[in-house]
């Protein structure tokens, strides 16, 4: 199925697409538009779902293969893919993302619940989640790394971030059963560890200057407020 500027139903509005209920496919979706789409229910592809610009739902976002777009995915509720997930800006969703592959965002990751990968999960910029991280290959993010409340972080591999590292109960890197460890696949490198417990894997703290960490410490507080963060 492809979505283009004459398919029925799409109404036109300021800098995007919308269209008011769900689309389903069983088959790959693409969607050939010059600005995001929003719909106001789910998006649901068999196979593949792939967009140029970016991607929302009001509800969920789920396709049997991989999701693409070019700028961002977001769904009111989850996110999930029988492979991949990734988006060239950020990928997020108020419940959960989760991917049989990689999950993978230029900028940042967020879920309200957990973030689960069957592979890596890699950001340019910072991974959040309300609930859990796992990933079964490596977590990396040019920024910092935090899972929610008494939740905790399990790589199959290294978990890496420059800023600082937190979570709520215990990390552990390096567990999976499919290689041959060496000391650097179950390193968990971070500026600083703010919170938690490293309960399996080798600790590395790189430092994070002072501006850094006051940067960050202000931009969490500004999202549990309620505001969103846009880079420019």
């Amino acid at each position: 199925m492809v979505i283009d500027k004459k398919f029925k139903g799409l109404v036109k509005e300021d800098f995007r697409y919308v269209f008011n209920g769900s689309i389903e496919t069983i088959g790959n979706l693409e969607i050939d538009l010059d600005v995001g789409l929003f719909v106001t229910g789910s998006i649901e592809a068999g196979e593949s779902i792939k967009a140029g610009w970016s991607i929302e739902a009001g509800e969920s976002i789920k396709a049997g293969w991989s999701i693409e777009a070019g700028e961002s995915i977001k769904a009111g509720w989850s996110i999930e893919a029988g492979r991949s997930i990734k988006a060239g800006e950020f990928i997020e969703a108020g419940w959960f993302i989760e991917a049989g592959g990689f999950i993978e965002a230029g900028w940042f990751i967020e879920a309200g619940g957990f973030i689960e990968a069957g592979g890596s999960i890699e950001a340019g910029g910072y991974i959040e989640a309300g609930g859990s991280i796992k990933a079964g290959g490596s977590i990396e993010a040019g920024e910092y790394i935090e899972a929610g409340g008494s939740y905790g972080i399990i790589a199959g591999l290294s978990i890496t971030c420059k800023g600082i590292l937190s979570f709520g109960l215990k990390a552990f890197a390096g567990i999976c059963s499919w290689m041959e460890i060496s000391d650097e696949d179950k390193t968990i490198t971070c500026g600083k560890l703010g919170s938690g417990t490293i309960e399996y894997g080798i600790l590395r703290e790189t430092g994070v200057e002072e501006s850094d960490d006051k940067t960050q410490e202000a931009m969490r507080l500004l999202k549990e407020q309620g505001y969103k963060i846009i880079r420019q």
